[in-house]
């Protein structure tokens, strides 16, 4: 058992500067889920965060165990230079803005960089075996890394590329992630 308390984030403002985006919510549920295009911050360590059909889209796990904060983001595209436009409407569609977005949200929760633990899953290869393109799956993972590589933050671990979806779950009582893939479950 750690130190971490159970009380979740009442707020349901979201992050100056992004309109119509609810970062902080009020979790209540056991499983909250982090929809595509979507990020969640919880502090309930009773709260495990969810996002499913993870493919060629990236998600982040960022925990810190002094804070007792975490949060996820589901991201579908890498670059918000694409967009400007639809990343300003909604930073956590791009890998770059969503980073950026989950990482100050996180911080004003009281979490600090140095502690932070990384998990990453996804970045799979569209359209099954076959090849992908626009290795959409790919330059989403290399833009994930770049963010946190421009933040000083280390992956702890990640399941990443391949073909088949996964479905990723934050036990916000320690930040243990789980990924089930088809039949497979295991830890990160």
């Amino acid at each position: 058992m750690n130190h971490c308390t159970k009380w979740a984030i009442h707020s349901k403002s979201g992050l100056t500067g992004y309109s119509g985006v609810a970062l902080l919510q009020d979790v209540t549920s056991p499983n909250v889920q982090v929809k595509i295009s979507d990020a969640r911050i919880s502090r309930n360590s009773t709260d495990i965060l969810v996002t499913y059909a993870l493919g060629s889209c990236m998600g982040v796990c960022l925990y810190d165990p002094h804070a007792c904060v975490g949060g996820m983001l589901h991201c579908l595209l890498p670059n918000s230079e694409q967009n400007p436009a639809k990343a300003q409407q909604n930073p956590f569609v791009y890998a770059d803005t969503g980073m950026r977005a989950l990482l100050e949200g996180l911080l004003t929760q009281g979490a600090v960089k140095r502690r932070m633990q990384v998990t990453l899953a996804g970045g799979a290869r569209r359209l099954g075996t076959g090849r992908d393109p626009f290795d959409v799956g790919k330059n989403n993972y290399l833009a994930v890394r770049k963010s946190l590589w421009q933040n000083s933050l280390l992956i702890k671990a990640e399941d990443v590329g391949g073909s088949a979806p996964r479905t990723m779950y934050m036990h916000m009582a320690d930040g243990a992630v789980m990924i089930k893939s088809g039949r497979s479950k295991k830890k990160l």
